[in-house]
């Protein structure tokens, strides 16, 4: 409905009505013109202007027909993320990516601390790990500051897994960058194989889902991180119990 062509040409006035549309999605169907206007700061007048221009005869016209939009977009969402999620099942499977899990386990099953870094979504992952990986006994940690006191005496052995889907973060890649410099290994995982953060890497896991954009954000499914993250921890922790015997 809301073209690139489109929004390429509306002007300042329909831009703030096309923003508040956006905002309110959940909302529209049930708001009438003059609430519209009044939440984006215009007249009833340019709401109408603003319908006509987006192909709706009127403002009930265009309600219906955002309606309709947001089914089928929703529908289109569901399909990408169950597609995206099966592509990955099977691509666990492979020769590939199983080789990417034994060469980072390789790297992790003698470390001595792990610290986990990342960005927005992927800090949150890496909260996540970090969490997960104290649980089962390894010693880690999630950072956003490398130069914090804690890192500046590291011990032997301390891997870094960085985390960034699109693996072109700067401030990952910078903190990375640092970390590596200190004398640690670099795990990273990400959804870019030819990415920077992956290039830089000792070992790059990779998971290969499609990217999903939405009102310009990422919304990338991060179940595929979830799994390599807890695949990981679980090795260390057979490994421990074989080591115990």
């Amino acid at each position: 409905m809301f073209t690139p062509a489109l929004l390429s040409g509306l002007n300042e006035l329909e831009l703030s009505i096309y923003d508040c549309v956006v905002k309110n999605r959940g909302r529209i169907s049930h708001m009438t013109i003059k609430d519209l206007a009044e939440e984006a700061h215009v007249s009833t007048g340019s709401v109408q202007r603003f319908c006509k221009r987006v192909g709706c005869d009127g403002y009930s016209h265009f309600k219906l027909k955002y309606r309709e939009y947001l089914q089928q977009e929703e529908m289109r969402l569901g399909d990408a993320w169950d597609a995206a999620i099966k592509n990955f099942l099977f691509y666990i499977d492979s020769a590939e990516f199983q080789q990417s899990i034994d060469n980072a386990f390789a790297l992790i099953q003698n470390s001595k601390q792990v610290i986990f870094i990342g960005i927005g979504s992927s800090g949150t992952l890496g909260r996540y790990g970090a969490r997960y990986f104290s649980n089962i006994g390894r010693f880690s940690f999630y950072v956003e500051d490398p130069w914090q006191p804690v890192l500046q005496n590291m011990t032997a052995n301390t891997i870094v897994i960085a985390l960034s889907e699109s693996g072109t973060t700067q401030q990952t890649i910078d903190i990375a960058n640092q970390l590596r410099e200190r004398g640690c290994l670099l795990i990273a995982i990400t959804n870019n194989l030819g990415s920077t953060l992956a290039k830089i890497a000792d070992c790059n896991i990779v998971y290969h889902v499609p990217e999903v954009i939405v009102n310009k954000a990422n919304i990338t499914t991060q179940v595929p991180v979830i799994y390599i993250l807890e695949t990981l921890a679980k090795r260390l922790y057979v490994q421990g119990l074989n080591e115990a015997q």
